[in-house]
C-alpha cells in the first residue's frame, strides 16, 4: 500500500503531548467514530469543510460573490452558509478580510509533509522524539498513512500512531510494521454504550488491541475521562482488567475532559454535545488504576 497524497487538517511542529520527546504531529481528516466530546470535531468528516467564526464577520459580502455554488448569502448583516450546498472549496475563506472563514482539511503531498518533517530532525534526535500520525483517524487513510510512516522509517525517525483501532486487522498490521509506538484510544468498554456514543461497536477495536498486545507492539493506552460516560468506578476497574491482560502496554494516560471542541462545533454548524459541566476527578481514577495494573498511570498526555 502506498499513496502520494492525503487529506490533512493540521500539522503541529514541536508537539510534546503525542508521544515521547519533541514531535511533529500530523492530523489526518476523517474518522469512523463520531464521539460527541471530540476536541477536534473538524476531524470527523473526510472531506474539507467550512469553519465559520460569526463574531469576526463584518457582513462585507465578499464571500457571497465568490461562492461558485451560491451557498453564501447575507442575512441581517451576517454571512450565512447553506451547508447542504457548500463543497468546502475555500473560495470564501480566501477573500474574507477578517478570517471569519477557514477551511478544515486540504490535500498534502508526501513530499510536502516530508519537507516539513525534516526541518526538525535535530530536535527529534536530541529529545528522543519523532513523528506522530493523529486525527481524525490515520487508519481511515491507510495507504497514505503507511507511505508517511515508511518514509519516516527510511530516515530513522521514531514513529507513533494515535488511533481508535477501528480498522480491519490487515490494515492495522501493515501500519504496525512501520510504527514504533501506538497511542491507542479506549473510549468505553461496554459495547452497547460504545455504539450509542460513537456510532460503532467496540468489538473490532478491542480485538485489534488484543492482537497488537499479543504481537508485542509497544502501546500507550489513552483514556479520555468523560463525565457521565466512562468515569464511574466500574468503568475504571474494567479498564484496569483489560490492561492487565495486555503484555505490551507501557503506560495508561488519563485525559481529563475539556470543552475545547465546543467552539469548533459551533463553527462547523453542529449541535452542542450534551456533556455535564463537572469534569471527573482524574486523580481518583488514577488511584484505582494504580492499584490494578503494574504499568505507569499518567494524568494528561
Amino acid at each position: 500500500m502506498s499513496q502520494s497524497s492525503g487529506t490533512i487538517f493540521d500539522v503541529k511542529r514541536f508537539a510534546i503531548h503525542d508521544g515521547p520527546g519533541i514531535r511533529t504531529t500530523i492530523f489526518f481528516k476523517g474518522c469512523p467514530l463520531s464521539c460527541p466530546w471530540c476536541h477536534n470535531p473538524e476531524s470527523q468528516r473526510a472531506r474539507p469543510e467550512l469553519l465559520f467564526w460569526a463574531e469576526r464577520c463584518t457582513g462585507c459580502g465578499a464571500c457571497v460573490g465568490v461562492c461558485p455554488v451560491g451557498a453564501v448569502s447575507l442575512e441581517n448583516g451576517t454571512a450565512v452558509t447553506d451547508r447542504s450546498l457548500c463543497t468546502g472549496c475555500g473560495a470564501c475563506a480566501e477573500v474574507c478580510p477578517t478570517h471569519a472563514r477557514e477551511i478544515a482539511g486540504e490535500d498534502w503531498s508526501l513530499d510536502r509533509l516530508l519537507e516539513t518533517i525534516e526541518r526538525d530532525l535535530l530536535f527529534y534526535d536530541e529529545s528522543g522524539g519523532g513523528v506522530t500520525l493523529s486525527g481524525g483517524e490515520p487508519l481511515a487513510q491507510p495507504e497514505f498513512a503507511l507511505s508517511v510512516l515508511a518514509a519516516c522509517k527510511d530516515r530513522r525517525i521514531h514513529t507513533a500512531v494515535d488511533t481508535c483501532g477501528f480498522a480491519e486487522w490487515d490494515v492495522l498490521d501493515a501500519v504496525a510494521s512501520q510504527t514504533d509506538l501506538f497511542l491507542y484510544d479506549v473510549k468505553q468498554l461496554d459495547d452497547d454504550r460504545h455504539r450509542e456514543l460513537t456510532g460503532v461497536s467496540n468489538v473490532l477495536i478491542l480485538e485489534n488491541l488484543e492482537r497488537l498486545g499479543e504481537s508485542g507492539r509497544r502501546i500507550w493506552i489513552r483514556y479520555p475521562l468523560i463525565p457521565g460516560v466512562n468515569d464511574a468506578e466500574d468503568d475504571i476497574v474494567a479498564l484496569g482488567k483489560l490492561v492487565s491482560r495486555l503484555r505490551s502496554v507501557d503506560a495508561i494516560h488519563l485525559l481529563p475532559f475539556h470543552r475545547g471542541g465546543e467552539r469548533k462545533r459551533v463553527g462547523l454548524g453542529l449541535s452542542m454535545a450534551r456533556i455535564p459541566v463537572d469534569a471527573p476527578a482524574a486523580e481518583a481514577a488514577a488511584m484505582v488504576l494504580r492499584r490494578a495494573v503494574e504499568v505507569e498511570v499518567h494524568i494528561g498526555d
